[in-house]
C-alpha cells in the first residue's frame, strides 16, 4: 500500500543479517488471510453500519448517501493504513485478481495459492461484516436485501468505479507513489460515491456481503452476479489503461527500461 516493504520480526544478533537491499521475509499466509478476513468484515460494518445510521437519523436520501460516504472514506483510509503492511489491504477480489495477473506477467504480486487464500477470506469478511453491522443496530442478523440494482446504467456505473480504482492503485505502484495509497484509494471511493450511478462497490466480495443487508446499502441478491460480472470487466479496462497511460519506455541504447521493482503492497 506504500513504497515500504512489509516489516518482519526482529533478526536475533547471533543470527545471519540479511544483504543490503534484501526483500524481508514476508508475513505468514495465515497472519495475511486474518487481516484480509478482519478487514473487509471491518470494511463493510462501516458501508452498511453508517448506512443504517444515517437512515435512523434523517429521511434526507443526500444526507444519508454523504453520511454513508464519509463514514466509508475514513473507514477504509484508517484500514489500509493498519493493514496494507500485512496483506496489502486488498479487501477486494479484483484487487487481489488484477495483482495475479500482473505477478504472471513478471510483475510483484499475489500467487495462485495466496489468490485462493485470499478471496475467500474477503468473502467472509464480507458476509461477516454485514451481519456484524446488523447486529449493532438490532436488525435481522440475515435478512436478503430488496434493493434491485440490476439497471443497465447501474453495471456501467461499476464498470467504470472499479476501472478507476484499478488505475489508481496499479498507477501509483507504477509511479512509485503507493505511499499515498491510503489517502488516494479512500478518496477516489469516496468521490466514487457520487459520480457512479452504482455508489461504486467496486469490490466482488463486499457486494456480496451487502446482499445479506435489507437495508440502505444492501444489494438484492439477484443483482449480485451483474455487479460482480460487471466488476471484473472494470478490472480489465483498468489494467488496460494502466499498460497503455504507464508504458514503460527505453533506455538511451534503445533496450526497455529496468522494471521497478514494486512492493507486495497495493
Amino acid at each position: 500500500m506504500t513504497a515500504t516493504q512489509p516489516v518482519g520480526p526482529p533478526i536475533p544478533a547471533d543470527e545471519p543479517q540479511p544483504a543490503p537491499g534484501a526483500t524481508p521475509p514476508r508475513t505468514p499466509l495465515i497472519a495475511r488471510a486474518a487481516a484480509e478476513l478482519v478487514g473487509t468484515a471491518a470494511l463493510v460494518a462501516v458501508v452498511v453500519g453508517s448506512g443504517i445510521q444515517a437512515t435512523k437519523l434523517t429521511q434526507d436520501v443526500a444526507l444519508q448517501l454523504l453520511a454513508n460516504s464519509t463514514a466509508t472514506v475514513f473507514g477504509l483510509g484508517v484500514l489500509i493504513a493498519l493493514l496494507g503492511p500485512v496483506s496489502g489491504a486488498h479487501f477486494n477480489p479484483a484487487v487481489t485478481l488484477a495483482e495475479w495477473w500482473t505477478a504472471r506477467r513478471g510483475g510483484a504480486g499475489v500467487t495462485a495459492r495466496e489468490v485462493a487464500v485470499y478471496v475467500p477470506s474477503q468473502i467472509a469478511g464480507a458476509i461477516a461484516g454485514a451481519v456484524l453491522a446488523d447486529a449493532m443496530f438490532g436488525e435481522p442478523l440475515v435478512k436478503w436485501s430488496m434493493h434491485d440494482r440490476s439497471a443497465g446504467n447501474l453495471l456501467l456505473g461499476e464498470v467504470v468505479a472499479t476501472a478507476g480504482l484499478i488505475l489508481l492503485i496499479f498507477g501509483l505502484a507504477r509511479t512509485d507513489r503507493l505511499r499515498f495509497a491510503p489517502v488516494a484509494v479512500a478518496s477516489y471511493i469516496g468521490a466514487a460515491y457520487w459520480f457512479t450511478s452504482s455508489t461504486s462497490f467496486a469490490n466482488p466480495a463486499v457486494t456480496i456481503g451487502r446482499a445479506f443487508t435489507d437495508t440502505f446499502a444492501g444489494i438484492a441478491p439477484a443483482s449480485v452476479p451483474g455487479f460482480i460480472a460487471m466488476q471484473l470487466v472494470g478490472a480489465v479496462v483498468g489494467l488496460v489503461l494502466v499498460a497503455v497511460i504507464f508504458m514503460r519506455g527505453n533506455t538511451d541504447n534503445g533496450t526497455p527500461a529496468a522494471r521497478r521493482s514494486a512492493p507486495t503492497w497495493w
